[in-house]
């Protein structure tokens, strides 16, 4: 994986970039979709090329390992050929939702125990685990196996995290390195900074994850129930610390707000279920504002969902339409809502880019994140 920094704009650390990959460039800073289990919910692929223009989606290290099976996978030729997908794919380690499961998993020094949520049978992570299931995966980007404690943690806990999280990825580390990737190219591995809330906790994890020199860097922990002004400090305390010459992913985020905020602060990659969970829940993002579909409001306005929007879904239906299918729980509603949410994210990050090669990033972006937050 290579990295070229293209520029960074004036008045801000927003910063334009490519990543290049064995399946393919990514300019940054860019969303990423999230396709958990091989599959971004209520979107067809298709529709992720061509109408949302995603060049890097994601998977998940738990769920695949768990379902359809590293054997199926390895058999398949990884997770690319498996769904069909042509462009880059990054891996979250699977430990954020191992740790979500706190009366099913226990902690310690080998690895992380749990139970499936599907049928409670026991299984291990381990650092080195994860390893040789992300490269049965084969995902371009592998993130390292850590644990995320909560956003309210207290200090002990979360320094004793900390160190739990530095041994599992130095033990990641070797593993990575003494093995290679089993379908002919590179795949990359991410380190995690953690830290919680209390920036020497965080500076100590940044340093010890910029000294390794991997391809990339993470940033973990946040948006987890710490105030939104504590996630924007902490963000801005790593990146003073995390390599500018290497690409920087912020784990987990968030609104269109936190995502203009967050390329203000110098992140390259982001990525969130919002777009789409929400989007099944009514709720759309716009360039205007937030429409909440099952509004009465929505009922006889047969004007496009967003005129100016990016996917041809925007143009094609009526607010009254897309108003009428989830009042009916159709679940045509789900699929459009949901791509619109995805190309209105890919769109904002695509404008950001523009506004930061342009040299006007930091006025477009104080009028965005306004416009964002409006309810319309």
């Amino acid at each position: 994986m290579k990295f070229e920094l293209q520029t960074t704009a004036p008045d801000s650390k927003a910063r334009a970039g490519i990543i290049t990959t064995a399946h393919g460039v990514i300019e940054t800073p860019i969303f990423m979709p999230v396709g958990t289990i091989g599959s971004v919910k209520a979107v067809h692929q298709h529709e992720l090329r061509n109408d949302i223009k995603a060049q890097i989606i994601l998977g998940n290290t738990y769920h695949l390992y768990l379902r359809p099976g590293i054997e199926i996978l390895n058999r398949a030729g990884g997770l690319h050929k498996f769904m069909g997908w042509e462009r880059p794919i990054l891996t979250d380690s699977g430990g954020f939702q191992v740790f979500s499961l706190s009366s099913n998993r226990k902690l310690k020094e080998e690895g992380a125990w749990f139970r499936s949520h599907i049928d409670g049978s026991k299984h291990l992570f381990t650092p080195e685990g994860v390893v040789d299931i992300e490269r049965a995966i084969g995902a371009d980007i592998m993130m390292a196996l850590d644990e995320c404690p909560p956003g309210t943690a207290d200090y002990d806990y979360a320094k004793k995290s900390l160190g739990l999280t530095h041994r599992w990825l130095m033990r990641g580390w070797k593993r990575y390195k003494e093995t290679e990737g089993l379908y002919g190219y590179q795949q990359a591995y991410f380190p995690i900074v953690q830290g919680c809330t209390y920036a020497d906790l965080r500076r100590e994890s940044a340093k010890f994850v910029a000294d390794l020199g991997a391809d990339g860097n993470a940033i973990g922990g946040l948006a987890v129930g710490e105030p939104t002004e504590t996630m924007y400090d902490m963000i801005e305390v790593v990146n003073e610390i995390l390599p500018t010459d290497k690409p920087r992913y912020l784990m987990g985020v968030g609104t269109p707000a936190n995502i203009l905020e967050a390329i203000d602060r110098g992140i390259d990659m982001m990525d969130c279920v919002m777009p789409t969970r929400n989007g099944r829940n009514g709720m759309l993002f716009t360039a205007n504002g937030i429409m909440n579909m099952r509004n009465k409001k929505w009922a006889d306005d047969f004007s496009p969902i967003d005129e100016n929007g990016p996917s041809y879904v925007d143009r094609t239906y009526s607010k009254a339409y897309l108003r009428h299918l989830f009042i009916s729980n159709e679940l045509l509603a789900l699929q459009i809502a949901s791509i619109h949410n995805l190309a209105f994210y890919l769109w904002l990050t695509g404008e950001a880019r523009k506004h930061i090669m342009e040299g006007d990033f930091k006025s477009w972006k104080a009028e965005m994140v306004e416009r964002v937050t409006h309810r319309l």
